[in-house]
């Protein structure tokens, strides 16, 4: 059995008054797999340029707040 015929066959068993919530989920799921395959990453490779003052040193008392 195919997988959309096993899907339908669930959807049959749902009561009416619960197929508005089941709707919204399969919708916001959709969305979000068109919004996946929209965002291209590129891990490692920055637009723009840092300035000289990312590179200097953190003042003692906020290093120490990292720890």
């Amino acid at each position: 059995m195919q997988i959309q015929q096993q899907i339908m066959l669930e959807l049959s068993d749902i009561p009416e008054d619960k197929l508005a919530g089941l709707y919204d989920l399969i919708h916001y799921f959709k969305l979000g797999l068109s919004k996946e395959k929209k965002q291209e990453r590129n891990p490692g490779i920055l637009q723009g340029s840092l300035s000289e003052s990312f590179f200097e040193t953190l003042p003692e008392d906020e290093l120490n707040a990292w720890e």
